[in-house]
């Protein structure tokens, strides 16, 4: 799930739960909730040891990047 999906879970189960209370607070407030509560939401997600899906995809596209320099390398080497 990406960082964006669970921040609009969170909002979602924020407006369920607030039922008709949500109807008399500004409009803009659970969009501002969104933009705070997405980057700790983020923060607390890697601190239980888990990334997004897009960190854990460049992460994986340098890891192959740095093997594939490394092999090249010992090829070059053995020449």
């Amino acid at each position: 799930m990406s960082q964006d999906e669970l921040s609009k879970a969170v909002i979602n189960i924020l407006k369920k739960e607030m039922g008709s209370v949500k109807d008399i607070l500004p409009p803009d407030l659970l969009q501002n909730l969104q933009k705070v509560i997405g980057p700790e939401t983020e923060k607390l997600i890697e601190k239980s040891g888990y990334v997004s899906k897009s960190k854990y995809i460049a992460l994986e596209k340098l890891a192959n990047n740095l093997e594939k320099r490394i092999i090249d390398l010992e090829n070059n080497a053995k020449e």
